[in-house]
């Protein structure tokens, strides 16, 4: 099993920043990319950035240019910078693992930005 485990989020104003991390383990060989999901009321669950193991990234084109997945294999965490902030970014944030055509998700954390 691959365990997803999930700190950093709180409140911000509009413009403010934070950074969101998410420690894997268990059977962390299972994954081959990892990635924050978030999901705001009454919507669906979306992608937000991805990182393979190879560090290549993907953003939604509504975060390009405010937010920065990185990760750090030797401590098996991956991590998500957001600046510039906007109120819609409010949202539960989750954070995924795939692998072996298998997701695994972290218990989610609450960013809310205000204006």
């Amino acid at each position: 099993q691959v365990q997803l485990v999930e700190s950093g989020g709180g409140l911000a104003q509009a413009g403010g920043s934070l950074r969101l991390s998410c420690a894997a383990s268990g059977s962390i060989f299972r994954i081959n990319s990892m990635g924050w999901y978030r999901q705001a009321p009454g919507k669906q669950r979306e992608s937000v950035a991805t990182i393979t193991s190879s560090g290549i990234t993907n953003y939604a084109d509504s975060v390009k240019g405010r937010f920065t997945i990185s990760r750090d294999n030797a401590k098996n965490t991956v991590y998500l910078q957001m600046n510039n902030l906007k109120p819609e970014d409010t949202a539960v944030y989750y954070c995924n693992g795939f692998g072996q055509q298998r997701h695994y998700w972290g218990q989610g954390t609450q960013v809310t930005v205000s204006s």
